[in-house]
């Protein structure tokens, strides 16, 4: 019997390692609000004056407010469903503006404002204004919505990942123009941070289900 439950045992602990490993591989990287305050989270001002945002009595500043989902200066990531169950690194994803208006590609000649196409941002990633060398910030935004509100929507080649690529180009994010939609899944798996625990179970929790039932089915039909 003990033999017979080693291969479920052992899913279940592969399945529990990795989803530590990634959370520990993002320095935790979100404060657990306290009880009866709003899930903001603040910039320390000394780094809102070095990426040259204004204070809070003046233009927008780098805040996070995920209640309104507002992510300045953000790429932002939700899941696909089936897609995302099966490899929790994969999802769709975002851009948002200097006041953290969100907009994706979602879909042939479609883009999406304030409004991502599979739900809210489960994970951010926060750029600087500073390492902006091209267009400005929201200009480059435009630009990309403008070019993509033209073009046909290609899963494998031409998708949502493409569009922020082709932002951060127009933006020569870090004096860079060979942003691509490999360069975008890279960091945003290592630079990402969820936006709460909620959304950490709610990203790897399928993946487990999914590790589970493939071990039981291999195990009761092997």
């Amino acid at each position: 019997m003990q033999d017979e439950e080693l291969p479920i045992l052992a899913a279940l602990k592969l399945s529990l390692q990795i989803f530590l490993l990634h959370a520990f591989l993002e320095p935790a990287h979100f404060p657990v609000c306290p009880k009866g305050k709003k899930n903001i989270l603040v910039f320390a001002m000394s780094d809102l004056e070095a990426a040259g945002a204004a204070s809070p009595s003046g233009s927008p500043t780098l805040r996070i407010d995920t209640a309104r989902d507002r992510y300045p200066y953000c790429v932002v990531w939700t899941s696909l469903p089936l897609i995302t169950w099966i490899f929790p690194f994969i999802g769709h994803t975002g851009i948002c503006s200097s006041a953290g208006i969100t907009y994706d590609f979602a879909g042939p000649y479609t883009i999406n404002e304030d409004n991502l196409a599979f739900g809210r941002p489960l994970k951010y990633w926060q750029l600087s204004p500073s390492g902006v060398h091209g267009d400005n910030w929201d200009a480059a935004v435009s630009d990309g919505c403008k070019e993509y509100r033209m073009r046909m929507h290609n899963l494998c080649c031409d998708n949502c990942h493409s569009h922020v690529a082709f932002c951060l180009n127009r933006m020569q994010y870090q004096k860079k123009t060979d942003w691509t939609m490999f360069t975008i899944g890279i960091m945003m798996m290592l630079r990402g941070r969820y936006v709460s625990y909620r959304a950490m179970v709610l990203t790897w929790l399928p993946f487990v289900c999914f590790v589970v039932l493939l071990a039981l089915v291999l195990h009761f039909f092997k």
